[in-house]
């Protein structure tokens, strides 16, 4: 499935500060993957979803570096208690 993001998502990648505009999403056994144009060299690039960023924005209170001590989400099952 393809999600055409209307308006796009200001994003920082590997490759540097870009914007996103389009997302992929092959199945739930695979990561998302963000098409983003970058803004210094207008070149279209895909990313995996570990691999970028939002932006930061003042007004949200997102910081310029994120916290070096966060945690990132835990790749092993959770476990199921069985309540529905």
């Amino acid at each position: 499935m393809i999600l055409q993001l209307n308006p796009s998502i200001p994003v920082q990648t590997l490759s540097g500060k870009g914007q996103a505009v389009a997302l992929i999403d092959y199945s739930p056994e695979h990561d998302l993957y963000w098409v983003v144009f970058l803004d210094h060299n207008r070149e279209c690039w895909t990313f995996q979803n570990k691999d970028i960023l939002a932006q930061e924005n003042f007004s949200l209170g997102r910081s310029v570096k994120p916290q070096q001590n966060s945690p990132r989400p835990s790749l092993l099952p959770m476990e199921f208690s069985g309540a529905v």
